[in-house]
């Protein structure tokens, strides 16, 4: 392929094709115009669900437009998390430091809104210019007797996934902080799920039904009261591993919390997902609960995607999305709807996921990490793909080669987790990629 960039090449592997494996974990090749996004957005994705804290963005407007409603992630209760607070630094702020701005700000917001914490988002402007972010949060969360995070989320070349690591830094300050809490038992919290148009809530129904409770979610429908209490969980259950391994890792040092790596797109993911909890409370009573759960919603699921497969069967998908976690679901996902992944990709994979991708994926499909818009177009046109799914960068791709579009990132509106989420992906794939409209772009 002519528009490929040749130093790029490890980074893209043809199964039964390549020869050599594929390359992974490594920064964005300069001038390839990555798909990945920067530090302060992997930040910003990762805690903007926690509803009743206030979010202030230390920096100039434009990275505040990045702020307002980014996500589906629905509350169930306070709404401050939707408000988009900036400094909106300007020159004058520049030459002579933001912090009195940051300072008055702070002080203005929590006034008004009486917010359980705040968290303060250092961007790259106050990297260059030396604002003391930290002693500011100090100062303020002294005056105002609540906590005032800063997350350093300063970008240069830090990319999303060094965002994550900022964001979950910053929980750790909040995690533990509620030692009057006694946890009922089997007690998990969910690390990774971030209520997109309420799947959150879907999920707590599924673990109710087999006996388990949820401390918390991070950072789905979040509450700070519950996020103090995250340490006295029994297990952690990571479904984004990509945003959360951070932390997983960290509670685990310090609490002594395992954790496990789940996912909840797709009928097999979803039970697993069930069916790892109660085996690791070894309780029979757990296990039979999920065991029962899963085929009710079996009973009734099966039968109903069976149209769909029947439409489906024989197309081709290409999947690229931000954790390598996810695509795996939906490599096994498009399967039972009939459907061939042809090209599948993520920004932040690494090399167990990419060899799970190639025993999961058939014979010619291409496996890419850190792509950009140029090569995707190339494979989705090579492969004759009927089907994008991806988020709101990869939308544009689709739309323009003439073919359907699946929105599988944190910006959508429909549930696709759980056994009901799996009914709405069939039915959004199916619409897409037998609409009439594309024959127009032939």
């Amino acid at each position: 392929m002519e528009r490929l960039i040749k130093e790029r090449t490890k980074q893209i592997h043809t199964i039964g094709t390549t020869a050599h494996e594929l390359d992974c974990e490594k920064k964005s090749l300069a001038g390839s115009v990555s798909q990945r996004a920067c530090v302060f957005c992997g930040s910003r994705v990762v805690l903007y669900p926690i509803a009743d804290a206030l979010h202030l963005i230390h920096g100039p407007i434009g990275c505040a437009a990045y702020t307002w409603d980014i996500r589906g992630a629905l509350s169930s209760g306070p709404q401050l998390h939707r408000l988009s607070f900036s400094t909106d630094l300007r020159e004058k702020d520049v030459v002579f430091g933001g912090e009195p701005k940051l300072y008055k700000a702070l002080t203005e917001l929590i006034e008004a809104y009486q917010p359980k914490a705040a968290f303060v988002y250092s961007t790259c402007i106050v990297g260059v210019i030396g604002d003391d972010v930290e002693a500011i949060c100090r100062q303020v969360s002294k005056e105002q007797n609540i906590q005032v995070l800063p997350v350093m989320a300063e970008g240069f070349k830090g990319t999303k996934k060094d965002g994550y690591k900022a964001a979950c830094d910053a929980l750790s300050l909040l995690v533990g902080t509620d030692n009057t809490y006694e946890a009922p038992p089997f007690s998990i919290n969910i690390l990774g799920d971030f209520n997109l148009a309420g799947e959150l809530w879907m999920l707590k129904d599924y673990y109710s039904k087999i006996g388990v409770n949820i401390i918390t979610c991070l950072t789905g429908d979040g509450r700070v009261d519950e996020i103090r209490k995250a340490h006295k969980a029994s297990l952690n259950v990571v479904q984004c591993s990509g945003s959360m391994m951070h932390l997983a890792r960290e509670m685990k040092d310090k609490y002594g919390i395992p954790f496990k790596k789940v996912s909840y797109f797709g009928i097999e993911d979803m039970a697993d997902a069930l069916y790892e909890v109660a085996s690791f409370f070894k309780s029979d009573e757990l296990m039979d609960k999920a065991r029962q759960l899963v085929g009710d919603e079996l009973s009734e699921l099966l039968p109903a995607l069976a149209p769909f497969k029947l439409k489906l069967q024989g197309k081709k998908a290409a999947i690229y999305v931000g954790g390598a976690f996810k695509a795996i679901s939906l490599v096994k996902a498009l399967r039972l709807i009939g459907m061939e992944t042809a090209v599948v990709g993520s920004q932040t994979g690494n090399r167990d996921d990419y060899m799970l991708l190639k025993k999961l994926c058939d014979e010619g499909t291409v496996i890419v990490d850190d792509s950009n818009p140029n090569e995707l177009s190339e494979f989705v046109k090579e492969k004759g793909v009927n089907l994008f799914i991806g988020g709101v960068k990869e939308r544009p791709i689709a739309y323009k080669l003439g073919i359907g579009f699946c929105d599988h990132n944190h910006e959508r509106k429909e549930a696709l987790a759980g056994f009901e989420g799996m009914l709405n992906f069939a039915h959004e794939v199916c619409a897409s990629v037998t609409s009439p409209v594309w024959k127009f772009f032939k």
